[in-house]
């Protein structure tokens, strides 16, 4: 691992298990690693469209938050649908402009099975399987070298391994000294 903060790209289709993939990941890893949510950043942030009919601010906002988050030491996760037809640019320059390590996921699913793990989730989101289909792209790749693909077959445990393993995350201490050395943990966990 160097001195360099880790951006990890962690990209699929709806309900493909991205966002359980990276929060788990972050939350391995410990402190110091931002967790950066496409749909939290467009839809809550900006209350922005995901549309190709409009030109969005989304790609460029959330690129600039994680660039900002990288250069101030800590690991990025960044997660969403991401698609390439309005991200690829800025997740390519982004990518190249970042002096440390960087490693891209994408969750290669079938349309049904990305159907059936979104009728799993506990808190599932008001749409529907058709308007899945609407945003839906097969293997919708960004094309980095190196970028790895997580199959159908491939569990939580297995996502999460992967990515750990292979950004050497899982082997990084966490950049923070939190909980013994920073007062406000060390208070709260003598409570």
């Amino acid at each position: 691992m160097t001195d360099h903060s880790t951006l990890v790209l962690i990209r699929g289709n709806s309900g493909s298990g991205k966002s359980t993939t990276a929060r788990e990941v972050r939350r391995r890893y410990g402190r110091g690693c931002a967790l950066l949510e496409q749909d939290q950043l467009r839809r809550v942030v900006l209350r922005e469209h995901d549309s190709s009919r409009i030109d969005p601010v989304a790609p460029a906002f959330i690129a600039a938050t994680a660039r900002a988050a990288l250069g101030l030491g800590y690991h990025v996760v960044l997660e969403g649908i991401l698609h390439t037809e309005r991200y690829a640019a800025v997740l390519h320059d982004l990518v190249a402009e970042h002096p440390g390590p960087a490693h891209a996921y994408y969750f290669d699913l079938s349309f049904e099975e990305t159907v059936r793990r979104h009728h799993t989730l506990p808190y599932r989101v008001g749409f529907t399987p058709e308007d899945m289909r609407g945003w839906y792209t097969p293997r919708d790749l960004l094309g980095l070298a190196g970028e790895h693909l997580i199959p159908e077959s491939a569990g939580l445990e297995d996502a999460v391994t992967l990515v750990l393993e292979t950004s050497g995350l899982g082997a990084a201490p966490p950049r923070t000294p939190c909980p013994t050395r920073c007062p406000h943990c060390a208070d709260a966990v003598q409570l």
